[in-house]
């Protein structure tokens, strides 16, 4: 519960300082927000650690389907403990509020080897928000649950 509680506020947190921004119909950081969300898909099937994390902020920090809420320099990708066989993403929708940007939709994905789920499909939702730091978008936060059988 002290998980979900600090998560939402962490989500609130974000929502309200993108808020606090006016958004941007700007189509080029649209396209460059999909082309960088593709390019974290290919990097995971890849097994390509190294060029993942150069896409994330240091202080990179996702709510993972396995309901943990970690730095993801410390997480299972990172550490090579969640590769995927297959890995789709279909991004819906890229908000724009200046320098921030969250992009949101679904996902389905195929785990491998040693990684929990090995060989089951499994969908998911999920929101990702970068920042434009220093002139380069990085992943800020991530948010992925696993959506229920039947829905």
């Amino acid at each position: 519960m002290k998980l979900f509680l600090l998560t939402f506020l962490i989500a609130l947190l974000l929502v309200r300082v993108a808020m606090g921004q006016q958004p941007t119909t700007d189509k080029a950081v649209e396209q460059e927000i999909r082309r960088l969300e593709q390019g974290q898909v290919d990097y995971l099937l890849q097994g390509d650690t190294l060029a993942i994390a150069k896409q994330w902020s240091p202080d990179y920090v996702v709510n993972n389907p396995f309901n943990q809420a970690v730095n993801a320099s410390q997480g299972p990708v990172r550490q090579g403990n969640l590769t995927y066989s297959a890995f789709t993403r279909d991004v819906e929708k890229v908000l724009i509020h200046g320098q921030t940007a969250i992009a949101m939709g679904g996902e389905t994905v195929v785990p491998s080897g040693k990684s929990a789920n090995a060989g089951k499909t499994i969908k998911r939702r999920f929101t990702d928000v970068w920042m434009n730091t220093t002139g380069k978008w990085l992943l800020v936060a991530r948010h992925a649950s696993v959506i229920c059988q039947g829905q």
